[in-house]
């Protein structure tokens, strides 16, 4: 039988840990739980993201093959905290799958490093 593994942490490679760690801050209410130039890390007392100096990391474009990874968000109004986590600075791509005629179902944001993030609709 294989040993099953808890998800103790996504690490993300930035130039700006401690900037990353402030903006997680921001949009999830995680506490900071460490916070250096090389290092820092968010933390909602059981899952972590870390946050690790990498200077010349270059962010994906958007919409790109390229792209290695997401984090998706669950929040009651969708429109609302993509408009809320722009101004904490996020920014907001042209492309944007999830919003559609019928309605928003998720938006594609970028963290402040590039990264992308899905800030979804809450389900029942």
């Amino acid at each position: 039988m294989t040993t099953k593994a808890k998800l103790l942490a996504v690490s993300i490679d930035c130039p700006e840990p401690r900037k990353l760690a402030e903006f997680y801050h921001g949009i999830t209410g995680w506490e900071i739980t460490y916070a250096e130039d090389e290092y820092a890390a968010v933390s909602d007392g059981t899952t972590n993201i870390y946050f690790g100096r990498v200077p010349g990391r270059e962010p994906a474009a958007w919409p790109s093959d390229h792209k290695q990874f997401h984090l998706d968000l669950q929040v009651p109004d969708v429109e609302k905290a993509a408009a809320e986590y722009v101004a904490l600075g996020a920014t907001r791509p042209d492309f944007q799958p999830g919003v559609t005629e019928e309605g928003t179902r998720w938006i594609v944001l970028q963290d402040p490093a590039g990264h992308a993030f899905c800030v979804c609709r809450e389900t029942s």
